[in-house]
């Protein structure tokens, strides 16, 4: 097993406008999930801080260096991070690891893909038109877009790499400045992104990490004024008290929120693919993902069969340390965080559901200090029941039947959440005519958790509003301008004779 020291970890301080310094905020400590131990402790960002990285902020975007640059001379500079990223994939991958749990396997992939993220959106930049508008007058109508200013970036502790370069990346790119605000659980993967930037020679005060408590910096950078956008990734409720807040000020928000994704199995599918895909969809990154497989319906005619395999297959995974390669299941990102998915387990036997495997802390000395937990299915569980209901954010599954399409789109749909949907059929369009029916941003034919930057993502209802990724995903950090110049040459006619005696 691949590990580092704690020399090589980040080294505490702040990236605040362009300098390394130590916060002035409560302190913040980065546990290693897999054992409990520190990571680093280290003092997170106050408001003073974060009105100093916002000062610096809006100087530098100010600053014709920057703010005059072409499209294609900006996406250098996100050339550039994906190099920088590429060249540290493995110490990326370590120090996601040790601050997450996830596995190395993983978060080396979540740190290609963030290269890769840079990588589109500076070609986004260089070949993105603006429009020559219909003519319907005597004038040149042109539409062009301009950087929002100032956009704050907050990302949850599930996956920040691949969270941070989603939202950094197109606000770079749009010309923006941007105040990224990592969780509190997993800090020091944005700050190695931030020695990635600065590495880049990207001007001063254009980016900022600054990990702190929600209730201080985080509601610094909604509330300020100059703050033009927040693209927030996290819980409902977070993200509905951060949207009343924004709307005081009419400033735009991206929310990428929860979910409680339904997978449906038709009985015509492909078992071993089927299968396969939907433990993947629920028990990959342990459970700890806004689009997780949570609620599978199977159709009635295949249910005892395919229950009969997965608690087979779910008992054989592999739960174990984020640094061995053969690690399927790895910890939960804390302590606190596995009792909270213990106690969602806990609630839905209490309303009568079937534990059929799982629900405990795996035995055994190498799990003895570590936030682990067994992957877990239930059955016997209503769709109204609240482990149907509530995301629980971990390694848990509930499984019902369905008897035909009407039914399994009607309970899909019973939901708050519209994140993601995966159905699992060999009749395309089946497939077609339920994917249209569920109330989803994201559906997955015959696959599940896979992405491409050059697709948006995003949500429904409680699950969120706009959306990330895609060539429209650069238009969400800039604003609209409209063009309008005149090709007739002659005084407008309402003056006339006023006009005339002047």
């Amino acid at each position: 097993m691949t590990d580092m020291s704690f020399d090589e970890m980040p080294d505490g301080r702040l990236f605040m406008g362009g300098e390394w310094r130590a916060g002035t905020g409560a302190e913040i400590t980065s546990v290693f999930p897999a054992d409990g131990s520190v990571n680093r402790v280290l003092r997170g960002a106050s408001r003073a801080d974060g009105t100093e990285a916002i000062a610096r902020a809006k100087a530098a975007q100010a600053d014709p260096a920057w703010r005059g640059l072409k499209p294609h001379e900006r996406a250098r500079y996100l050339y550039a991070i994906a190099d920088g990223i590429e060249a540290n994939i493995q110490r990326i991958s370590r120090i996601q690891s040790r601050d997450t749990g996830k596995t190395q396997r993983e978060t080396a992939a979540l740190a290609a893909s963030a290269a890769g993220t840079f990588r589109y959106f500076g070609a986004v930049a260089e070949t993105m038109d603006e429009d020559l508008t219909a003519q319907r007058g005597d004038s040149l109508t042109l539409s062009v877009h301009e950087p929002l200013g100032l956009v704050a970036a907050i990302t949850p502790w599930n996956s920040p790499i691949a969270s941070d370069a989603q939202k950094v990346a197109p606000a770079l790119a749009a010309g923006n400045a941007v105040i990224l605000k990592p969780a509190s659980w997993s800090p020091l993967t944005a700050l190695e992104l931030a020695r990635i930037v600065e590495a880049t020679g990207l001007p001063k005060g254009l980016f900022s990490v600054l990990p702190g408590a929600g209730r201080e910096i985080g509601n610094l950078l909604v509330e300020h004024p100059d703050i033009a956008k927040v693209s927030f990734t996290g819980g409902t409720s977070t993200g509905r008290a951060l949207a009343r807040k924004a709307a005081e000020k009419l400033m735009p928000v991206s929310l990428e929120l929860g979910g409680k994704s339904p997978t449906m199995l038709f009985g015509d599918a492909d078992m071993e693919q089927a299968l396969a895909g939907i433990l993947f969809g629920i028990f990959s990154s342990s459970g700890q993902s806004c689009i997780a497989g949570s609620r599978l319906f199977v159709q009635r005619g295949i249910y005892d069969e395919v229950v009969a395999r997965l608690v087979a297959a779910t008992k054989r995974l592999k739960v174990g340390h984020p640094f061995d390669p053969a690690t399927q299941v790895a910890p939960l990102v804390h302590m606190d965080h596995r009792d909270e998915v213990a106690a969602h387990v806990a609630r839905a036997l209490e309303d009568g559901a079937e534990l059929l495997c799982g629900g405990a802390v795996p035995e055994g000395e190498e799990y003895a200090n570590g936030s682990y937990y067994l992957p877990t299915i239930l059955t016997g569980v209503k769709n109204t029941d609240r482990i149907c209901r509530d995301e629980v954010f971990g390694p848990v599954l509930a499984v019902l039947p369905f008897e035909d399409e009407a039914d399994v789109i009607a309970q899909s749909n019973d939901s708050d959440y519209g994140l993601a949907c995966g159905i699992w059929t060999r009749d395309f369009p089946k497939a077609w005519r339920v994917g249209r029916a569920v109330n989803a941003g994201t559906i997955w034919h015959n696959t599940y958790k896979q992405f491409s930057i050059s697709t948006p993502f995003g949500g429904e209802r409680d699950s969120g509003t706009g959306r990330e990724k895609g060539r429209q995903g650069l238009r969400a950090y800039m604003t609209q301008k409209s063009f309008y110049s005149d090709l007739s040459g002659a005084p407008h006619p309402w003056a006339g004779a006023a006009l005339e005696e002047a």
